[in-house]
This record gives C-alpha cells, structure tokens and sequence, in this order.
C-alpha cells in the first residue's frame, strides 16, 4: 500500500487542495483504488468530500489514530492512500509522516513559507522518509518561463539540498472553483491547463513511488530525499 502524506508546518500551504485533487485524478484519471484520509481537524477536505454526489474516492477520519485508519485500509486492500494533515496538529502529522511511503511538502513562493518548509523536511530526514517539496499557487508561467519567485524558491531549495518537484501548481481559479463544487480540475475541465499540473503532479509521485519500491528490498536505508 502506497501512502502519500501531505504535510507543513505553515497554514495554507494549500495541502487540503492538493490532496484533494491529486487522490481525485489518481482514482477517476488513473483507476486507482484510493483512500483519503483527512488528519486535520479543520475538515476541508471532509467538507469537500461530502459535496461530491458520488462519494469517491472514500474517505475516513483519523479521529482515532492515523495507524488505525491505515491499518483498515491496509485490511480492505486500497492500493493508495492520501493524508492531509494540519500545521497545527503537529503530532498527528508525525504520525502520518512515519507511516508514510512518500512525503509531499506544498509550499508557496515566498518568504514564510519557504523558511517553513525546512522545520517538515527535518522531520522527514529523521525518519528516514523520501520527501520533495511541491511549489504551489505559483504565479502562472509567461511564454512557457518560470516567475522570478519560482526560480528563487529553487535557488533556495537547492542551496539547502531540499528536492523538489520540477513542475509547478500555479495559481488558478479552476482549482477552488471546482472544490467548492465538490469536483476537481481533472473530472470539471479534463483540457484545462490546471488538470494538466495535476496529471503532471501525480506522474511524479508513481514515478518516485515506483523507485522507492524498488529500491527498498536491497537498500541498506530508504533514501532520504526524491526529488519528483
């Protein structure tokens, strides 16, 4: 069972969205049998959830314990599971982090939030876990060129050794549209551009994932960084 946990230490960072939209794409887009599980307190992505007339992917709550939720899941046979977790529940999201198989970390181009990042990537590095940051509600690229705030946000990245995804979730209106719909980008507008980031996203993560697998029977430790 592959489980990606989707954490930060900074509020809106935007993990409740891009959970919500990447187990979306990977169970409707891909055909994967996927879990969500929603350990952050606030509920958005719980909300989101009970909008959508059809009710998948399937969601639980991690009010008892992210372990049991997992452990049922393990039990029902899902082949990917998704965590959201709060900034401010720090134990509960190292509970989700030491269960995880791969780690996401969201952040937005900017000061506050790239210091943030540094805080979650220490926590994986402690357990060992593979992890990459995702640069989110990034400015929207102009003639195919990254903003000057993207390319600094990488900079700064690689000058601490942190990976990162080499695409970007840019700032669209479709990606909060449709959640307020109970939708996602990739079931509302299949061709848009914001459906594209998320398919590009989740090609990524079953890349890393699919390495991490491999490599984990004859390595002597899990890798401690991938960058997606």
């Amino acid at each position: 069972m592959n489980i990606i946990t989707m954490a930060s230490r900074k509020g809106g960072a935007g993990k409740s969205t891009l959970t919500a939209q990447l187990a979306a794409y990977s169970h409707h887009q891909a055909g994967r049998r996927c879990l969500l599980i929603d350990a952050d307190p606030q509920g958005s992505l719980t909300l989101w959830h009970s909008l959508r007339a059809d009710g998948t992917p399937p969601l639980r709550s991690a009010a008892r314990g992210v372990d049991r939720a997992l452990a049922t899941a393990m039990v029902e046979g899902y082949e990917w599971v998704f965590i959201d977790t709060a900034a401010s529940m720090w134990v509960v999201a190292l509970e989700a982090i030491r269960a995880a198989t791969f780690v996401l970390i969201p952040a937005r181009p900017g000061f506050f939030d790239l210091n943030a990042v540094r805080e979650t990537v220490a926590t994986a590095r402690e357990r060992n876990k593979p992890y990459a940051v995702v640069l989110n509600a990034a400015p929207v690229k102009r003639e195919d060129k990254e903003a000057p705030a993207v390319t600094q946000s990488r900079a700064y990245f690689d000058g601490l050794g942190i990976p990162v995804w080499s695409g970007q979730i840019s700032q669209r209106t479709g990606f909060v549209l449709t959640l307020a719909a109970g939708a996602s980008v990739c079931e509302a507008a299949p061709e848009s551009l914001a459906s594209a980031e998320i398919a590009r996203l989740w090609s990524a993560v079953e890349r890393s994932v699919a390495a991490i697998n491999e490599a984990l029977p004859n390595a002597a430790a899990a890798p401690r960084g991938q960058a997606a």
